[in-house]
């Protein structure tokens, strides 16, 4: 059986089906590749790529983006993300760079600094946005001896309203003060926009272009002061080009949604030069009355943050969304009657990064075949620290 109604000349789809789970997230790993390195040209060159791992939050992309593209430079969202690059590092055997660019409060303070003593060989560089969290940061250093000091970006609120401190007199005040604080080393500038999601690709340069300077502003201010700045890491995937022209010593390109893609940002932003390479499998269960099917693709198989559709359905363009609920998902189609409980059918997420965090592995293709699983690892909160 082929998913994608048996047609056998579709680009999207599974040849031999059956054995597979439904739902289960796939991968296509060819575009995977081209994705990667479509982001290495983006970025001229490597040095200047640090992407997010949040998406995927495998080890296996993090081991084809390091060995076979050379990047070596990586960020995250959680602990448990870090430590799984730091497990790829020795695993390959490669020292690998990870900036946990999540503000640290509570006992996630403590939990840095032991994941610093546990992988020696990983770079870990840290995120502050206030003096209470710089202060915290660096009495844990204190209280755990540690050799080397940890390198601290300044997080800064460039218009999202999410975290970080705005790049004006508290933003160089708090880097002044990383720069003094024992066990710290102040090593740049963090900045995520996020709310920068203009269709038009001029509309959003301009407002890109907006929190960019109010940044470049305070970096050449604290380099006026004497003090070092020797990162700037920004952006993600929709900001990542323009972003990736800029000719600063220093830059680090963040994008993260491009590696698998999504119908949100191909929908949003048709300018990007990425492909769709991750899809769920479902099937149909049922087929309640003419001109309706249900899916087995709810909303605990899919990420359930935007509004419906949260799927596009590969090989049926007239699909209307008519319900969604945990386990079911309700479709009004014209092709119902060439469809059976039991068929497969490919869906494209919308939003691809929460829908991988429900799986625990992906099927992954090549060539319309299933040659390997991923396991989606750091999709727990901690995987050991």
């Amino acid at each position: 059986m082929t998913t994608y109604i048996n047609d056998s000349a579709s680009e999207y789809r599974i040849d031999e089906a059956d054995g597979l789970l439904s739902p289960s997230l796939v991968i296509d790993r060819a575009i995977v590749r081209l994705n990667v390195a479509k982001t290495v040209e983006i970025a001229r060159g490597v040095d200047r790529l640090r992407p997010h791992i949040k998406t995927h939050k495998a080890p296996a992309v993090v081991r084809l983006q390091s060995l076979e593209f050379g990047i070596s430079k990586f960020k995250c969202a959680t602990i448990a993300e870090a430590e799984m690059i730091a497990r790829v590092a020795i695993e390959i055997g490669r020292p690998l760079d990870v900036l946990l660019a999540y503000p640290l409060v509570g006992p996630n303070v403590a939990r840095f600094v032991r994941l610093i003593e546990l992988y020696p060989s990983t770079t870990f560089r840290a995120v502050v946005a206030d003096r209470k969290g710089a202060q915290a940061l660096s009495a844990a250093t204190i209280d755990a001896a540690l050799n080397r000091p940890i390198p601290t970006l300044v997080d800064l609120d460039v218009g999202m309203g999410r975290t970080g401190i705005a790049p004006g007199d508290d933003a160089f005040d708090l880097y002044t003060l990383v720069a003094r604080s024992r066990g710290l080393s102040a090593d740049g500038l963090h900045a995520y926009d996020g709310h920068v999601h203009d269709f038009d690709i001029d509309d959003r340069r301009r407002s890109t272009d907006r929190g960019f300077a109010e940044l470049d502003l305070l970096r050449t201010r604290l380099l006026n002061q004497g003090l070092t700045v020797p990162r700037v890491v920004i952006g993600g995937t929709p900001t990542f080009p323009i972003h990736a022209e800029r000719e600063l010593s220093g830059l680090e390109c963040s994008p993260g949604t491009c590696v698998f893609h999504d119908a949100g940002y191909a929908t949003r932003f048709p300018d990007l030069p990425f492909r769709v390479g991750a899809f769920v499998l479902t099937r149909v269960v049922s087929k309640p009355r003419r001109g309706r099917i249900c899916l087995d693709v709810g909303y605990k198989a899919v990420a359930a943050d935007p509004p419906n559709p949260r799927v596009e359905l590969i090989g049926v363009p007239d699909a209307k969304i008519v319900s969604q609920s945990e386990e079911h998902l309700v479709v009004d189609t014209e092709l119902s009657d060439t469809l059976e409980p039991g068929d497969a059918l490919l869906a494209i997420p919308k939003h691809i990064c929460p829908t991988c965090a429900l799986y625990q592995w992906a099927y992954v293709m090549e060539d319309h075949v299933i040659v390997d699983r991923w396991e989606i690892v750091a999709r727990d909160r901690s995987i050991g620290v």
